[in-house]
């Protein structure tokens, strides 16, 4: 699958397969993430992959119940936790380059995901005290995001997209 396809074809994936995923597709998509560029390339990412139900339940006190992410947890054979040290990154001014940092590898790990025939979802409203805490994560280390990996168990319809017209604009912002 070429990235404009894999591009294409991703979706927020909630219902997942129980079906075991590889050492070696987790490991392509963790590469994949790894090569993503960052401010000054400083790579302030890390990646938890959790497993175990243990870990999951650790995850999980993060989520409050009105949350569908929960389901999704519950039935990813992976979870995948994106961490930053937002120290190792740069600011300017009042912009912090960590969050640009995290979400540019995220986006490698869910293209490459999706190429692999796995699917994903950025989840990003938890609390987030409570999950540092389960997989020890030190306090200066911010949780950004995290997602279900595994084998999709649904087919969702491609959500409605802007134009190009209403996005994109030549030489200078429309009157």
């Amino acid at each position: 699958m070429d990235v404009y396809e894999a591009i294409a074809a991703r979706r927020s994936i909630r219902r997942y397969k129980p079906d075991p995923v590889g050492e070696e597709q987790v490991t392509r998509v963790l590469d994949a993430a790894r090569l993503a560029p960052s401010w000054k390339n400083l790579q302030c990412w890390r990646f938890i992959v959790v497993r175990s139900e243990t870990g999951k339940t650790g995850i999980l006190s993060g989520f409050d119940d009105s949350n569908p992410g929960k389901k999704a947890i519950t039935a990813a054979p992976v979870m995948i936790v994106l961490c930053v040290d937002p120290q190792a990154s740069g600011k300017m001014g009042d912009k912090e380059y960590y969050l640009v940092d995290a979400g540019i590898a995220m986006e490698n790990l869910m293209l490459a995901a999706r190429a692999e025939g796995l699917g994903t979802c950025w989840l990003g409203e938890f609390n987030e005290a409570p999950v540092k805490e389960s997989l020890g994560i030190p306090d200066n280390w911010r949780i950004v995001g995290m997602t279900p990996l595994g084998y999709p168990d649904q087919d969702p319809k491609p959500r409605p997209r802007k134009t190009m017209e209403e996005i994109v604009f030549a030489e200078r912002w429309p009157d």
